[in-house]
């Protein structure tokens, strides 16, 4: 809570026997309490407080400070073209994944790249972190990240002096390919890391480059307005893009999917190798049923293995990995039966050029999975560890847990003030029933183990004698209840007897016979010590010990064999999630029957029977049955100008076709009957704003904010939705800024635009420029008085929006409505009385 929730920082502090020098300098202290971790919402390494479904990624940001001059930082002319292109770098990691990335960008696209990685935690030295926290509503837009400043502790020299971080060593000539600044957030970074970490030893990925125009942009705007991962109203999982796709089974290939959401591929290539694997399983029903099937069983070996490199990993994650292992090896040979299978058919098939590259397909995907080693591995995990002994094991640590926390909910009960009990949890898990016998805790008996006795020729010889010792032990029991003429004798252990023998009813005589000391007795039982019975319990105390060592020593030997094999488990993990995401997209093209997207280079959109995908889905809840629409942009018409009712569609008409151009770039069939697509660099959306009050801005400045982002950052390559701009002042001012902004979209920019308004005016300012086309919605009156909306996109201008229909829809009292219509029809007289005396002159 402390650390996810209220984002603070966290020392964890342990015990350290003291040196002799120490003990002087403490004045006799045997311990010394040394900080060995400080835990931050970007350093979180335990995975039960970590978003399994979701990367948890700290950033930083670096920026020359000599490049921001002056001292008062609010002044700084940040709006000019020059300095919006200063270089900076950024570098991210995700410690429970060992992920690492680095990028060369701009103070321009800082905001897009948050956007984009959705750090935890950003750090930044302390002079940029005043800097951005100054111009932050300029720089990052309404609702930007907090910063933790961070200074080094140490200059930059080489990234290489980095490697013992690192999975395999950085070379000169890869050290090279990175420019300064991304060298020293990389060094900030992991200087940052060391510090937090106290020098935990960790094992993460070579550095990888992630230019900027290899992905598509989505700033923070879009992100927020097209409602990609949470909607706008009520920030809800459900409505969002993400809700309507999502049929990954794994939680790394959600990770994954939520990174293609984010930034959408630009290659042609790397995309049309993602749709024909998407293609291949929607074709091969069986191989898909299959591979989502074994997918369910391949746990997150990701973070299961850089648990290892932490020493953060138990038995139950060894085991957890084997099995994914195991998984991946039953989905390497579902590909290879379903390459083979198409091999022999295409011999013998006419449509073998079509299977050819669905072969090719699968075939790029399983030479990846390199599992030899891998599946000796977890072939040796699963022979070593004993899986029933780690339940019983797990189970003992649960009922342990349980009563700990019902003698903490007793106490606090029974002691607790006014309002104190409301912090303990509501539920607490159910105390574990202990039996009379129980009291007396034999731990030959109950002593659980990790490992099967097999694992080792050292183990099942220690298990053999510790068998030896128990037969000794029932033998030394049988001669005392003999000797002491007392059939109950048992030999007990207890914490706090310790190894005696426990007799019901027995008498002085058998004490005197046993030549034990007592220890403790009551009117019915005594207990004594057995010399020969302190012994024997002195050898198995130590046969125990010596097993759990040589379980250690096992466990160690196969952690150590995880974390050599660390590159190996990564790339299987990376193959699985494409596979995971690839068969959801299927899964996704099959129900909601979406067709295959054709990308190229051209700067046109021709989208026919486009629907918006989560728009669909509510109306399908509703038995209600969504109206496409097309979209021809580019060659003959560069702009749309959208005009009609309000409620009749051009938001969510403006809304699907980036989400359509969004789910192309990612690698999905899409909502539509056919989709050619240019590929877009950029997709820009102004739709919908709310006041910052925290940083004094209206919602027509924030309006404006986003407006002037995009005009300063379109590209002829992007792609740009505007719904309503200039609303938010009169309507003359409004209408002046609409035109200004279509004006500057259309001979600047010259991008894909949807612009939609009520600003009818702009139809007719608009008349002089030949590759803006008009279309609209509309409303069909029916006889007895009722409308509807029709949805449907026709060439054209709608002068009319119809508000009162709205109204009377939203309940508005019916004399509103009338002192409503009786203005509006004041307002028409004088339009036309205006247009006559015009007329008349």
């Amino acid at each position: 809570m402390l650390v996810q929730d209220k984002e603070q920082y966290v020392a964890i502090a342990e015990e350290f026997p003291n040196t002799a020098v120490g003990k002087a300098k403490s004045g006799g202290n045997l311990f010394d309490r040394r900080v060995v971790r400080v835990v931050t919402p970007g350093t979180l390494i335990d995975e039960k407080f970590l978003e399994p479904d979701k990367s948890n990624f700290l950033l930083s940001v670096f920026l020359d400070p000599s490049l921001i001059p002056g001292t008062n930082l609010e002044d700084i002319a940040i709006d000019t073209e020059a300095f919006s292109k200063t270089v900076i770098g950024l570098a991210w990691l995700d410690l429970s994944t060992g992920e690492f990335h680095t990028q060369q960008a701009t103070i321009a696209m800082l905001s897009a790249s948050l956007a984009r990685v959705s750090p935890r935690e950003i750090i930044v030295e302390p002079v940029l972190g005043n800097f951005l926290s100054a111009n932050a509503a300029k720089l990052l837009g309404p609702g930007g990240p907090v910063f933790t400043p961070y200074a080094p502790s140490s200059d930059l020299r080489t990234i290489s002096d980095w490697n013992h971080l690192l999975e395999s060593p950085l070379s000169k000539e890869a050290e090279e390919a990175f420019s300064t600044e991304q060298k020293k957030a990389c060094h900030n970074l992991l200087d940052y890391v060391r510090n937090r970490l106290q020098g935990l030893d960790m094992k993460l990925q070579a550095p990888r480059q992630r230019p900027v125009d290899e992905y598509m942009t989505i700033d923070d705007n879009a992100l927020r307005g097209l409602e990609l991962e949470k909607t706008v109203r009520g920030g809800l999982g459900k409505g969002s893009l993400l809700f309507a796709i999502r049929r990954t089974k794994t939680n790394s290939g959600a990770r994954l999917l939520r990174e293609r959401l984010k930034s959408p591929s630009t290659s042609i290539p790397e995309i049309s190798q993602r749709l024909d694997l998407v293609e291949t399983f929607i074709l091969d029903e069986a191989l898909r049923s299959q591979v989502i099937t074994y997918l369910k069983d391949t746990q997150d070996i990701a973070r299961l293995a850089q648990k290892f490199t932490l020493l953060k990993g138990e038995v139950d994650d060894m085991l957890y990995l084997s099995r994914g292992v195991a998984a991946a090896h039953r989905i390497s040979e579902a590909l290879s039966n379903a390459i083979g299978k198409a091999d022999r058919s295409n011999s013998s098939s006419s449509a073998a050029k079509n299977q050819s590259q669905h072969v090719k397909s699968l075939q790029s995907v399983y030479s990846r999975l390199d599992l030899a080693e891998l599946v000796a591995l977890a072939q040796r995990i699963a022979t070593a560890i004993d899986e029933e002994g780690l339940v019983q094991q797990q189970r003992h640590e649960a009922d342990e847990a349980a009563n700990v926390a019902a003698m903490a909910q007793e106490a606090v009960s029974a002691q607790a003030m006014v309002g104190e009990q409301d912090l303990l949890p509501k539920q607490i898990p159910k105390r574990a029933a202990r039996s009379t016998a129980q009291r007396y805790w034999e731990p030959e008996g109950e002593e659980t183990w990790i490992m099967r006795t097999s694992a080792s020729d050292v183990l099942a010889e220690l298990h053999g004698q510790l068998q030896e010792l128990r037969g000794k032990k029932c033998s030394l029991q049988e001669d005392l209840r003999v000797k002491s003429r007392c059939t109950t004798l048992t030999l007990k252990w207890s914490p706090g007897l310790g190894y005696h023998c426990h007799l019901k009813g027995g008498s002085k005589r058998a004490l005197e016979l046993l030549e034990g000391r007592q220890v403790q007795s009551s009117k019915s039982t005594q207990s004594l010590y057995v010399p020969e019975w302190t012994e024997l319990g002195k050898d198995l105390d130590e046969i125990k010990l010596r097993i759990r060592a040589e379980e250690q020593r096992i466990f160690a030997t196969l952690r150590a064999e995880v974390v050599k094999n660390l590159v190996k488990l990564r790339r299987v993990a990376v193959v699985l999630d494409e596979l995971d995401v690839s068969t959801a997209f299927a899964v996704l093209a099959k129900e909601k029957e979406l067709v295959r997207p054709i990308l190229n280079q051209s700067t046109s959109h021709n989208i026919i029977g486009g629907r918006h995908p989560t728009v669909e889905i509510g109306l399908e809840e509703h038995g209600r049955s969504f109206v496409g629409n097309d979209l021809f942009l580019g060659v003959q018409e560069q702009v749309w100008l959208v005009t009609g009712p309000n409620m009749a569609g051009k938001s969510t008409f403006l809304r699907q076709n980036a989400l359509i151009s969004i789910m192309a770039q990612m690698g999905s069939f899409v909502p539509a009957d056919h989709a050619e697509i240019g590929v877009v660099d950029q997709i820009f959306s102004r739709i919908g704003a709310a006041d910052d009050i925290a940083r004094e801005q209206s919602t027509f400045m924030l309006e404006m904010v986003e407006t002037a982002a995009i005009l300063k950052n379109a590209t002829e390559r992007s792609f740009v939705i505007m719904d309503e701009v200039g609303r938010g002042t009169t309507p003359e001012d409004g209408t002046a800024i609409g035109y200004a902004c279509l004006h500057h979209l259309y001979h600047v920019n010259k991008c894909r635009t949807l612009f939609a308004t009520h600003f009818h005016a702009l139809a007719d300012m608009t008349m002089d420029l030949p590759l803006l086309g008009r279309y609209c919605t509309d409303i069909k009156e029916n006889g007895d008085g009722t409308f509807h909306f029709s949805r449907k996109l026709k060439p054209g201008v709608n002068r009319q929006s119809h508000a009162l229909k709205v109204a009377q829809l939203a309940g508005l009292p019916e004399p509103v409505l009338q002192t409503a219509t009786e203005v509006l029809k004041k307002f028409a007289a004088q339009r036309v009385q205006g247009a006559e005396t015009v007329l008349t002159s």
